[in-house]
């Protein structure tokens, strides 16, 4: 019996977000009502307010959850070595193709800055923990430089879904990459 609660608990989750992204794509977050989940999803009120507060509670949640991915990622990596770093990028690139519909809507430019601000943050620790601490950088520059390089990064794969995804996370990884160690240079 517990089993089948989770279930249906799962079920009423995915399809509360998945109706979340959808109404995402066309509005605002402060323009989507409980109303209109609730219809698209095909469940009652009285069932979302059981998972959630508002229609921010779901997002924000559902924004954690990418979040908790991101550091899972990111900490599976040795950032001393050169190779590591391209390949945890390839990986941050991987995740995010199997997660292509939310990144892009969260991501996209009618929405909501927090996530992409969320992102740059987990982002910019891993970086300066890492691989700034290798680098010719004084730590006072640190900031600014992980700051340039995060925002130039997520623009790209903003590009790159924005292309639907035209080029293998390999090649957009290499792309970042690239521009990361040697700037605008060849």
């Amino acid at each position: 019996m517990n089993e089948k609660l989770d279930r249906r608990k799962k079920y009423t989750r995915m399809v509360l977000k998945d109706s979340l992204i959808t109404l995402l794509k066309t509005k605002q977050i402060s323009s989507i009502t409980v109303k209109e989940l609730c219809d698209l999803a095909d469940i009652n009120r009285s069932t979302f307010y059981k998972h959630y507060t508002d229609p921010f509670d779901l997002l924000h949640k559902m924004e954690e959850e990418i979040i908790e991915d991101m550091n899972a990622y990111l900490n599976q990596y040795n950032f001393a070595e050169e190779s590591e770093s391209l390949q945890m990028t390839e990986r941050l690139l991987e995740y995010i193709v199997t997660k292509r519909d939310i990144c892009h809507t969260l991501l996209n430019e009618n929405a909501d800055t927090s996530f992409e601000r969320r992102v740059m943050e987990v982002s910019r620790k891993f970086l300066i923990q890492n691989l700034l601490e290798l680098s010719q950088y004084e730590t006072s520059r640190r900031e600014y430089v992980s700051i340039f390089i995060i925002s130039g990064g997520i623009h790209i794969i903003k590009q790159w879904l924005a292309n639907d995804m035209d080029r293998t996370p390999k090649e957009i990884a290499g792309i970042i990459s690239h521009i990361t160690k040697n700037g605008l240079k060849g």
